[in-house]
């Protein structure tokens, strides 16, 4: 495959390099936005650092290794130049995507895999036609060097050679890739997370219950049975019967779809809009958000161990 390109060196586009440079693969970056290139290396090398902490980053591994192993370009045709794989994951604009991947026909080798790491948009209608038997969607989640999901989704002219051949490098990256048939937006995880935000807002907007015992009542109940089972496999536990029942008695009224959450707007109106705010549902208590972004991944990298060593109840 010879050396891979990312377009876009945000949040996802280094932590995409720093899975692929750590599975041995010479990686080229980069973005529009010189301020974005300039701290690129100490993201990694911060996201780096964690991984060595907890024993989760190959042997042999420091910043100077990894600034040999990808390269921040400047320029988008020292980038993709001869690569064979192009990841882009710039913002999820749709004429920005489409701009861009007509600058990547015209720049990247005929053979070359063109994969977008686009969240919820159909990037297949901006993609030029003779590019299509060789594009897909190769779609991580944050952070990517912690969270081994990765959707790998074709479009109606995807060659299944290469949706096979793309879903084997996942694995060869030591991750998970969940084969879709076909573009859906959100794919998988997003739409099940989908769900449960539409139901989190309304018991929040409608007074039901504080965020806090919210997500006690996620961490403590839902979340606990989710990693050994999964949800169909808890199903089967619970006994298919109940299930049945309980889908029968429609105890359940899903929420009407919504495109906005009273507490959510009042929490943005207030400038209370996340941890890079100091504040969101939750006060963070004036702590930097590299550093919670690092306690964050610390507390991921033990559960991921842990797990590990637990292992899934698994059926055939």
């Amino acid at each position: 495959m010879g050396e891979i390109a990312i377009v876009g060196g945000g949040v996802m586009g280094h932590g995409i390099a720093l899975v692929l440079a750590l599975a041995g693969h010479g990686v080229r970056l980069t973005d529009t936005r010189p301020e974005t290139r300039a701290r690129i290396p100490a993201l990694m090398d911060s996201a780096l650092a964690t991984l060595r902490e907890a024993g989760a980053a190959p042997e042999g591994w420091d910043a100077a290794r990894l600034a040999r192993a990808v390269r921040v370009e400047a320029e988008l045709g020292a980038a993709v130049s001869g690569a064979g794989l192009v990841i882009e994951a710039i913002t999820e604009d749709p004429e920005a995507k489409g701009a861009l991947f007509s600058e990547l026909d015209r720049l990247c080798p005929a053979d070359a895999v063109l994969a977008s790491n686009t969240s919820y948009l159909d990037v297949f209608p901006l993609i030029p036609e003779r590019r299509q038997a060789r594009a897909l969607i190769l779609h991580w989640y944050t952070p990517p060097y912690i969270v081994d999901l990765v959707d790998v989704v074709p479009g109606p002219g995807t060659d299944p050679a290469v949706i096979a051949a793309m879903a084997e490098f996942v694995r060869g990256l030591g991750q998970v890739p969940i084969v879709l048939k076909r573009f859906i937006p959100g794919y998988v995880a997003n739409r099940i997370q989908q769900a449960i935000s539409a139901e989190v807002f309304r018991l929040l907007d409608e007074g039901v219950a504080a965020p806090r015992d919210i997500d006690d009542a996620i961490v403590h109940g839902l979340a606990l049975r989710i990693p050994i089972l999964g949800h169909l496999a808890k199903a089967d536990f619970t006994g298919l019967e109940l299930t049945q029942r309980a889908l029968a008695n429609g105890s359940y009224a899903p929420p009407p779809p919504r495109t906005r959450s009273e507490t959510l707007d009042a929490l943005c109106a207030a400038g209370r809009t996340g941890v890079m705010a100091g504040r969101g549902y939750f006060d963070w208590g004036g702590r930097a958000p590299e550093e919670l972004f690092r306690e964050r991944d610390r507390k991921l990298l033990a559960l991921k161990a842990a797990m590990a060593g637990i292992g899934r109840m698994e059926g055939t």
